[in-house]
C-alpha cells in the first residue's frame, strides 16, 4: 500500500461533501447522500440495533449471557442451540456483565443511568436495581457472595456494596477511567484495570510531558482493601483481563502509545504498540509483550480468556476485526529464553508474536467481549457492530459458526458511519483508527506530536468528541472549518497514509461524529437547579467588574469567550497560553460540555486539573481576571464549570 495520497482526482467532489458538515443544519444533507438502509427502528423511529459487547457463560455451561448496550437488555441464550431462552430489559448504556460464584445472580452495570441491575438467573429477571458510582462499568461478585465491587469509570474508584441489600460499604481509589475488573482463580483477589492515563506529576520547564502511566489495582477480596498497584508503564489504555485456571500467569490487554515522538512515520512503528502485560508466578516481574507483528498490527485489543486447560490465550482485537490465538507455553518459552529489555518490555520487536500467535481468526465488526465453553471447545465473541457472535472451534482455530441476533439487513448510514469509527482497516498497515485515540468515542488523556506543525512542535491535547455538533471550526488552532475535513483530508493523509474513504463512507463518518450525545453530567441536578457554590461560581464567570470594582474588558471576561449553549464561541484567541514549541498562540475556545472529564487541560495538556489553568498558567491575567479571586472563590468558578 502507498504511503502517499491516491486517487486526488476525487478531491473536489470530497471536499464538497465535505462542506456540507460545516454547520448542524447540514446533517440532513448528510444523510441524503447513501440510499436508504432499513435498519431497525424504536417506538420514536429511532436507529436500534443489538451491539452485543460482552458475553460470560453459565457456571453449568449450558446458558450464554450476552450483554446488548444498544437493546439495552440481556439476551440469554441456549449455548449448545444458541436459541433464545429470554431478553431481560435492563439500563441506559450496559457496559459490564458478571456472575455471581454460585451463578443465582447476574449484575449488569448501567453506565448512563449510574445503576446495577441484579438479575435472579432462576426465574430470568431484574429483582433489584441500585444506585452506584459515576459511570459504572465493570463489576464482580467475591467468593462468598457477600459483597459486589463496581468500578466508576468517571469517580476513579471502585465501589463495595453489600451484595444482599445494595448499600455502598466502601469506595476504594483506582486508576482514572477505572472500568474492567476480574476475581483472581483462587477468589482472594480482585484485579481493576482503568481506560485512561493517571494523572502524570507536575513538570515545569519547556518540556511538561511525561509517557503516560497506568496501573492494575489490586484488592484484598476479604478484606475489600487495596493490597497492591501494579505499575505499567507507558500505558494509556488499558481492558480486560484474565487469569490461567491455576492463577500463575494473568494477562491484560492494553495500548502502548508512541506519543513521546512525532507521530510521523507509520511505516516506521506505527503510533502504537498493541501489547498484553504478563504477570504473575510464571513469568516473575511483570513482563510487555507486543501483538503486533511486521506490517500487520493487532489494533485495539479488548477482551482476554484462557482455555480451561491453559493451552492458549485468545485475545480479541476490535479494530483489526479479528482473534488471536496464542499458545501459552510458546508465550513463556518466548518469554523466558530472550533476555528481558531493561523497560520490562518487548513492545518494539515487530518479530516476537510470531513467536507465539498461532492463529489469526477473522471474525464480525468490533469484535469485544470474548467467553471459552466451560469444556473448552469453543470461543464465544460478542462482535459488536454487526450484531453476531462468532463461535470459534479451538481445535481448528476456525470460527465454526455465527449467531446473528439482528435482522441482518444492511447498515444505516449511522451504523455505516460507527463502524468506519472503530476499524482500523483504512489505515496504513490496519494499525490505527478512530476510536485507538477516541476510546469508546470519547478520548484518550494524552497529548500528541502531529507532524503537520512541524517535529517537536505545537503538542496538542486530544479532545472529547461528544456533543461537537454545531462547535466547528476544529482543531485547537481552528484551521478545520468541518469534521468532514477534519475526518477526511487532514486524517487521510497524517494518519492512514493514503485516501481511503469513498464519498458514501466519509459522509457516513462525518453523521457517526456529529451525532454523539453528551453523556449525563454528575455535577448537575437533574432540574438544572444550581447548587449555592455554582450559583457563586456563575455570577463570577459572568462578571464584568473585578474584586476591586474595576472593569473587566470584554474581551477578557469568561462568558465572552465561552459563550453559546456548548460554552465556546467558536472564535480564537490569545490567551498567554503560548509555549515555546508552539507556531502560535491563537487558540480556539474550547467548548465546556462536560469539560470536568477531560483533564489535562489546555491546549498543550499542560494543566493537570482546572484549578492549574488559573493559578499556574494565568500569571498575567490574559486567560481572564481570576488573580483577583480567592481560593474559595476558585473553587466555586470550578464547580460552576463542572456543572456545564
Amino acid at each position: 500500500m502507498s504511503s502517499v495520497l491516491t486517487n486526488t482526482r476525487k478531491l473536489p467532489h470530497r471536499l464538497a461533501v465535505a462542506a456540507l458538515a460545516v454547520c448542524g443544519s447540514c446533517l440532513v444533507g448528510l444523510s441524503s447522500l447513501v440510499p436508504a438502509t432499513h435498519a431497525a427502528q424504536d417506538e420514536n423511529g429511532i436507529e436500534t440495533y443489538i451491539s452485543p459487547l460482552e458475553i460470560v457463560v453459565s457456571p453449568d455451561g449450558a446458558r450464554l449471557y450476552v450483554l446488548c448496550q444498544d437493546a439495552r437488555e440481556v439476551r440469554v441464550l441456549d449455548a449448545a442451540t444458541h436459541a433464545l431462552i429470554k431478553s431481560i430489559a435492563v439500563g441506559q448504556v450496559p457496559r459490564g456483565i458478571a456472575l455471581s460464584r454460585s451463578g443465582d445472580r447476574l449484575y449488569v452495570t448501567n453506565s448512563w443511568d449510574d445503576t446495577l441491575s441484579v438479575i435472579d438467573t432462576h426465574q430470568l429477571t431484574v429483582v433489584a436495581t441500585w444506585a452506584v458510582g459515576a459511570e459504572p462499568s465493570g463489576v464482580v461478585s467475591d467468593p462468598d457472595g457477600k459483597q459486589i465491587f463496581v468500578a466508576n469509570r468517571i469517580s476513579n474508584d471502585v465501589a463495595v456494596l453489600n451484595a444482599r441489600t445494595g448499600a455502598e460499604e466502601k469506595r476504594l481509589k483506582a486508576g482514572r477511567g477505572a472500568s474492567y475488573l476480574v476475581l483472581s482463580p483462587d477468589g482472594s483477589r480482585i484485579y481493576a484495570t482503568h481506560v485512561y492515563p493517571n494523572p502524570s506529576p507536575l513538570r515545569t520547564g519547556l518540556e511538561n510531558r511525561t509517557p503516560p502511566q497506568s496501573e492494575i489495582t489490586v484488592i484484598d477480596a476479604a478484606r475489600a482493601q487495596v493490597v497492591d498497584r501494579i505499575p505499567l508503564k507507558s500505558i494509556a489504555g488499558v481492558f480486560h483481563l484474565a487469569f490461567s485456571p491455576d492463577g500463575r500467569l494473568g494477562a491484560v490487554a492494553e495500548y502502548h502509545p508512541k506519543n513521546m515522538i512525532p507521530l510521523a512515520h507509520l511505516e516506521h512503528g506505527g503510533a502504537f504498540a498493541y501489547t498484553l502485560t504478563l504477570f504473575g508466578a510464571d513469568v516473575g516481574e511483570p513482563v510487555e509483550v507486543p501483538l503486533d507483528e511486521l506490517e500487520r498490527y493487532a489494533s485495539q485489543p479488548f477482551g482476554v480468556a484462557f482455555t480451561p486447560d491453559k493451552r492458549e490465550l485468545y485475545v480479541s482485537v476490535a479494530g483489526s476485526e479479528c482473534v488471536l490465538a496464542i499458545d501459552v507455553q510458546r508465550l513463556l518459552q518466548f518469554v523466558h529464553s530472550h533476555p528481558r529489555p531493561a523497560s520490562n518490555s518487548f513492545e518494539s520487536d515487530l518479530a516476537a508474536s510470531g513467536n507465539y500467535v498461532v492463529a489469526r481468526i477473522p471474525v464480525g465488526a468490533n469484535p469485544r467481549g470474548i467467553a471459552v465453553s466451560r469444556d473448552g471447545r469453543s470461543v464465544f465473541v460478542a462482535n459488536r457492530l454487526d450484531d453476531t457472535i462468532s463461535v470459534i472451534d479451538t481445535r481448528s482455530n476456525r470460527v465454526v459458526s455465527m449467531i446473528a441476533l439482528g435482522d441482518g439487513k444492511p447498515p444505516s448510514a449511522m451504523r455505516h458511519g460507527e463502524q468506519t469509527f472503530y476499524t482500523a482497516r483504512y489505515s496504513f498497515q490496519g494499525q490505527i483508527g478512530c476510536s485507538s485515540c477516541h476510546i469508546d468515542s470519547t478520548f484518550d488523556g494524552i497529548t500528541w506530536n502531529l507532524e503537520p506543525d512541524g517535529f517537536g512542535r505545537s503538542i496538542v491535547d486530544n479532545k472529547l468528541l461528544e456533543d461537537i455538533n454545531g462547535t466547528e471550526p476544529y482543531k485547537w488552532t481552528g484551521t478545520n472549518p468541518s469534521v468532514a475535513i477534519e475526518c477526511g483530508p487532514r486524517t487521510e493523509k497524517y494518519f492512514w497514509r493514503s485516501e481511503q474513504y469513498d464519498d458514501r463512507t466519509l459522509a457516513d463518518l462525518s453523521l457517526y461524529v456529529l451525532s454523539l450525545p453528551p453523556r449525563p453530567n454528575r455535577w448537575r441536578s437533574p432540574d438544572g437547579e444550581l447548587t449555592p457554590a455554582q450559583e457563586r461560581g456563575k455570577a463570577i464567570f459572568e462578571r464584568s467588574v473585578d474584586t476591586f470594582k474595576k472593569p473587566i474588558p470584554e474581551s477578557n471576561r469568561c462568558s465572552y469567550c465561552h459563550s453559546g449553549p456548548k460554552g465556546t464561541s467558536q472564535k480564537i484567541f490569545d490567551v498567554g497560553t503560548r509555549k515555546p514549541t508552539d507556531n502560535t498562540g491563537l487558540f480556539k475556545a474550547p467548548m465546556l460540555t462536560n469539560i470536568v472529564l477531560t483533564a489535562p487541560y489546555l491546549h498543550d495538556g499542560s494543566a493537570r486539573s482546572l484549578e492549574e489553568i488559573w493559578t499556574i498558567y494565568n500569571p498575567d491575567d490574559k486567560h481572564g481576571r481570576t488573580n483577583d479571586l480567592t481560593k474559595d472563590e476558585l473553587n466555586d468558578l470550578i464547580e460552576y464549570l463542572r456543572s456545564r
